[in-house]
């Protein structure tokens, strides 16, 4: 991801880890089955771009083996310490602002990344150049305004609660540059830059432990930031902390939408 002074969702904050652990949770099956649909197999060289967490980065390295290579990318690194090993190369990098870690990639893969990103378009364009003559891309990115809802079965004043808390978030994003429609953009773009073969799908979790998970390090992350820009109280913060500890709201994300395509 591309740092920027008032980047939200800082890696070294304390819920960064179990974000990246919710996300894994719910989008790793979703993300291993276009990846193996994409083919990737021994020998890969793969670019894996805002790498966050582990999951991915080890489950490629697996695929690709020791004859093959993962440049895991990110501005913060410290929470991919426990895979910097081959055939895994762990590299500080800034997307948005910096030339590709390399060239001729056989797959470059980014989740949950653009649409944070200030110069969204740069990082796309560096992220196809790197890719070699066939080589595959694979983007993955929220869609937010697709559907704004934390609780879309509004049914009462815990779900009414934890909407306007999700509104706040929505807020902070959209004043740090995100791009809050970003999502649904993303096969038009792809086509755009020039890749073949274009096609996208979207996977929406509606209700799970990960949801509720992903939803409570979040606000806990962000809780001084709403509460500084007077989105939110700190009992609205601790009231809709205990609800989501229930564990019996129906908590959802905002869609993911993967696109992929190849370079000619």
């Amino acid at each position: 991801m591309t740092r920027t002074d008032g980047y939200l969702l800082d890696n070294r904050q304390a819920e960064a880890a179990e974000r990246f652990d919710a996300f894994a949770a719910l989008f790793d099956p979703t993300t291993f089955r276009h990846l193996e649909g994409l083919g990737v197999g021994p020998g890969w060289r793969c670019w894996e771009v805002g790498a966050g967490g582990t999951s991915v980065v080890s489950w490629l390295a697996k695929k690709v083996g020791p004859t093959g290579k993962v440049v895991a990318t990110d501005i913060d690194t410290s929470l991919l310490t426990t895979v910097g090993r081959p055939p895994v190369e762990v590299r500080v990098h800034d997307v948005g602002t910096e030339e590709p870690p390399g060239d001729g990639f056989d797959l470059v893969h980014a989740r949950l990344v653009l649409v944070h990103v200030p110069d969204r378009e740069r990082a796309l364009a560096s992220m196809i150049k790197s890719l070699r003559p066939g080589g595959r891309l694979l983007v993955e990115d929220g869609d937010p305004a697709l559907q704004p809802l934390i609780c879309p079965d509004e049914h009462g004043p815990e779900q009414q609660l934890a909407n306007r808390l999700r509104n706040g978030f929505r807020t902070l994003l959209a004043d740090r540059g995100a791009d809050l429609a970003y999502g649904r953009k993303l096969p038009r773009l792809l086509r755009e830059a020039g890749l073949r073969r274009v096609e996208a799908d979207a996977y929406f979790p509606l209700s799970s432990d990960a949801c509720g998970a992903l939803e409570s390090a979040t606000v806990r992350q962000i809780r001084d930031r709403l509460v500084g820009a007077g989105l939110a109280t700190e009992d609205d913060i601790e009231r809709h902390l205990a609800n989501v500890a229930t564990g019996t709201m129906d908590l959802a994300t905002a869609p993911m939408i993967s696109a992929w395509g190849r370079k000619p």
